[in-house]
């Protein structure tokens, strides 16, 4: 799991709310958080692989087209990507902690001879840390890219910024909150809370950011959705209020990842704290409160390697067991289903039947254009979605198309 108690884990003197999470189980704990990452590894990889019958449906054009339209698609994918990275950390933390228990063993050793311990332990922490970190700062760049694609203000140019500034955050964060702990050596972290509480803001600030801003911008995007669906075409269909219901169930499914997999360590983190506030920790009075604070400890354990795979499942769905690995130049599953055939100002539906609208007047339906990337953008992993902007868009030109015959 990801926590910044995995920092404190390599102080010789750690605390006492500290020292009872570590105590409890260890064995137990690393196996749950073994089995959580492998299980979350896996089902992610299952999730992002090629799949028989998806994502075959359009050419080389279409996927440029596609790739064209925004940024989102490769956002959506680094999320991925972070969470997997994460649980890949937290695997390889766990079996070495559950292998080589002698070695974990220095790491509480006071001035020790042997430093390889202490550098695994925060080694690995960071790098748990840093791609989780990475993660929450890539999904509020999704929030702000969205709401900039239906703007029509963002395309694939702002992932250059997107990259600056959610990899610099994450490292300027990462590395400044285990400089305060650790200042002035890991023997003499945890000395005082001026060290600990700036490692604990470090590390929470890109998380309540995504739980603060994110709903905020999904918000504005749904709202600016609706606007966008009603002013294509100065009507506003059966099709186009099904689509935005879809937006706004994938945001709103992305925002309860978040708070499934995270509100345990926000509990948790409160009730440690809580914890090292009383002047024994071992007392009658505060049975429950330990009791919970090592219950939502195995919660975390459970659910935070866990987020790559949900994360996929709010994205794309269930896409399947049946893999494709045979190598052909088409469209990987995670890229958006947009309008290829609007590019080429052409509408289909799946399989060989498609309707062609040709307008000698091309300006003319450009702004429709436009609006048909940012929607597909946000409806993306969804067949029907895409196909309900086609037929609307489709339609809506024929109309227009007879209307300038007569």
């Amino acid at each position: 799991m990801a926590s910044p108690r995995l920092e404190t884990f390599c102080c010789p003197n750690r605390d006492a709310a500290t020292q009872l999470v570590l105590a409890f189980q260890p064995e137990v704990f690393c196996g749950v958080c073994l089995g959580s990452a492998g299980a979350g590894l896996f089902f992610s990889l299952l999730q992002l692989l090629p799949k028989k019958g998806r994502g075959a449906r359009k050419g080389p054009k279409a996927a440029a087209a596609s790739a064209a339209a925004s940024s989102s698609a490769t956002i959506l994918l680094l999320v991925s990507a972070c969470d997997m990275l994460g649980a890949l950390g937290i695997i390889f933390r766990s079996t070495v902690w559950l292998g080589f228990p002698n070695f974990i063993a220095n790491i509480s050793v006071v001035n020790g001879t042997d430093i390889w311990p202490a550098a695994f332990c925060v080694g690995s922490a960071m790098w748990i840390q840093l791609l989780y970190s990475a993660g929450f700062w890539w999904l509020f760049c999704y929030a702000v890219d969205s709401y900039l694609v239906v703007r029509r203000s963002a395309g694939l140019s702002t992932i250059v910024l997107y990259h600056m500034m959610t990899w610099g955050l994450a490292i300027l964060l990462c590395v400044e909150g285990i400089a305060m702990l650790y200042y002035p050596s890991v023997s003499s972290c945890e000395n005082g809370l001026e060290h600990a509480i700036p490692h604990y803001v470090t590390t929470y600030v890109p998380l309540v950011l995504v739980l603060v801003a994110n709903p905020i911008l999904f918000s504005r995007t749904v709202t600016a959705v609706a606007s966008l669906l009603k002013g294509r075409q100065g009507i506003y269909t059966e099709n186009e209020r099904r689509l935005g219901t879809e937006i706004k169930v994938r945001f709103f499914k992305i925002m309860l990842v978040v708070v499934i997999c995270w509100s345990s360590n926000i509990i948790n983190e409160g009730l440690l704290f809580y914890l090292e506030m009383q002047p024994d920790i071992n007392g009658s009075l505060l049975k429950n409160v330990r009791s919970a604070a090592l219950i939502t400890w195995i919660i975390m354990g459970v659910l935070n390697p866990m987020q790559g795979f949900l994360f996929t499942l709010a994205f794309y769905g269930w896409t399947g067991w049946k893999l494709d690995l045979q190598w052909r130049k088409s469209e990987i599953p995670w890229e958006s289903l947009s309008t290829s055939t609007v590019a080429e100002n052409a509408y289909g539906l799946p399989g060989e039947n498609s309707v062609n609208f040709q307008d000698s007047k091309k300006t003319s339906v450009a702004p429709s254009h436009q609006s048909d990337e940012a929607l597909s953008m946000l409806s993306e992993g969804s067949d029907a979605s895409t196909i309900e902007i086609h037929i609307s868009s489709g339609i809506h030109e024929l109309d227009g198309n007879d209307a300038d015959v007569e």
